[in-house]
């Protein structure tokens, strides 16, 4: 009988100490910094892992089938749009996700995008450090007594509504899932959403049903000058009509964690544009949140495990 350890695969090329501390009875074997499907199929084939805890690029069917052991796929993180579930469930392989571990993070890079929006941080700062001083022409969009509408109302979106509500802003929500809410989370449809908000913030997973939730018809309902925050998933807006939604002057301006294509490739047609500003999906991106997501990454693997 063979003394090897079973493998726990993680697609990325590290893992908090942590987390590694917990998966002492298992080979942990990475698959680098930026892997591709065909990296993870590769290795799936040639370490046969029990466990995948997923960080970066996608798993499919191609890499479960190529690992026969597998019985248990973990998002390093909360959203598992990046894994195959119809796949993996015809398999009978579980799909797990470290719900909670980056909702502090991810909720204050939404506020800190929000705030640099609608207090024109960026553009201020570059004018400052060319000799400018626009104090007699500057207006900056006072947010207390306004309204911000969330879709999206899981643990990182009602981290982002008690921000919000503390900061004096009415708070309207869209989850059909969501129980429970606090009293100042106002339960609303989605024409309420777009019709009434001065600022959006996603906070849904991606899904087919709301691919491109944002888009050119979505747009014209919102007030003009509305704010748009995304710190969820880019496959959620159109990125060409919110581009023109911002030059038209429809959309302020737009904070953006996350785009339909990643690493976002040069030249794209956001660069340049001084209303939109970009952070490269780092939202959950924090030592604090890097722990938390690794922790339960691999207490979630382990628990399906030990059944």
């Amino acid at each position: 009988m063979s003394s090897r350890k079973p493998v726990f695969l993680i697609t990325g090329a590290d893992l908090a100490p942590q987390a590694l501390a917990l998966l002492g009875d298992y080979e942990v074997v990475y698959a680098g910094k930026t892997p591709t499907e065909a990296d993870i199929v590769a290795l799936c084939k040639q370490h046969d892992p029990v466990a995948i805890i997923v960080r970066y690029s996608k798993v499919g069917a191609a890499a479960m089938d190529a690992a026969p052991s597998l019985k248990v796929i973990s998002k390093h993180g909360s959203g598992t749009d990046t894994i195959d579930k119809a796949a993996a469930a015809q398999r009978g392989i579980q799909v797990k996700a470290a719900v909670g571990a980056n909702a502090a993070a991810v909720a204050e890079q939404a506020l800190a995008l929000l705030l640099a929006c609608a207090k024109s941080v960026v553009q201020l700062n570059e004018r400052m450090h060319a000799g400018h001083w626009d104090k007699a022409t500057h207006k900056s969009v006072e947010l207390a007594g306004r309204t911000v509408g969330l879709i999206g109302l899981g643990a990182i979106g009602l981290r982002f509504a008690r921000m919000a509500d503390a900061m004096g802003l009415r708070v309207l929500g869209f989850d059909p899932y969501a129980k429970d809410l606090p009293d100042y989370v106002h339960s609303v449809d989605l024409e309420t959403i777009w019709r009434e908000s001065d600022a959006l913030s996603l906070h849904c997973p991606l899904t087919s049903d709301n691919a491109k939730l944002i888009n050119v018809n979505t747009l014209a309902q919102c007030k003009r000058g509305v704010i748009v925050i995304n710190t969820a998933r880019g496959g959620l807006i159109d990125e060409d009509a919110l581009l023109q939604a911002v030059r038209d002057g429809q959309v302020h301006s737009a904070g953006l964690d996350s785009f339909a294509v990643e690493p976002m490739t040069a030249p794209h047609p956001f660069h340049g544009e001084p209303r939109i500003l970009l952070s490269p999906h780092i939202g959950g991106v924090t030592s604090d949140a890097y722990v938390n997501m690794g922790v339960g990454a691999a207490k979630n693997a382990l628990a399906v495990l030990a059944n």
